[in-house]
């Protein structure tokens, strides 16, 4: 599956935000963001968004930062809770009608709902434009939840196969 322009555009603000604020933070230093976000454009060229993470590039391909200190500063910080959609029974009306494209775009996903307010479960809370992308689309208020890439990636892979009807790869371990 390709990455509309919208999206693109989209991830490429998710992720300039985020890697300007981790550098804020000082979580990552000036060089280190830029070599990822070379790398960046380097894998989106092929067309795979779904390692269109500058976070991931930092964490795991550099190993410049730790994705749990990203998570540790955002409760810290920002009093952000933490949520593992492994064992979260997502609603049914929201699994249906979350956009996939741009939960990969965002590294983000709406997970519950209590009446007008939304729970969101996101990799990227440190990038003002995944917030207001998603503050937007809902038209409520958010509450914010940290969660990992990894747990991110295989909700949305699983929701990708649900709708093909084809059963999800097996999680390796």
């Amino acid at each position: 599956m390709s990455l509309s322009p919208e999206y693109r555009s989209l991830l490429m603000r998710a992720n300039r935000l985020l890697g300007a604020n981790l550098v804020e933070a000082n979580l990552v230093k000036i060089d280190n963001l830029e070599a990822a976000n070379e790398r960046l454009l380097e894998l989106i060229s092929t067309g795979d968004y779904r390692k269109g993470s500058v976070l991931a590039i930092l964490a795991y391909e550099l190993q410049v930062v730790r994705e749990g200190d990203v998570l540790q500063h955002a409760m810290d910080e920002h009093g952000v809770g933490l949520v593992d959609l492994r064992h979260y029974d997502v609603p049914e009306d929201l699994r249906a009608t979350i956009d996939l494209g741009a939960c990969w775009a965002t590294w983000s996903v709406p997970f519950d709902r209590e009446e007008d307010v939304y729970f969101v479960a996101t990799a990227y809370y440190m990038s003002p434009a995944v917030r207001t992308y998603w503050e937007k689309q809902l038209g409520g208020p958010v509450v914010w939840f940290g969660t990992t890439l990894e747990m991110l990636a295989d909700y949305f892979e699983k929701q990708e196969a649900a709708r093909a009807g084809t059963p999800p790869a097996p999680a390796t371990p």
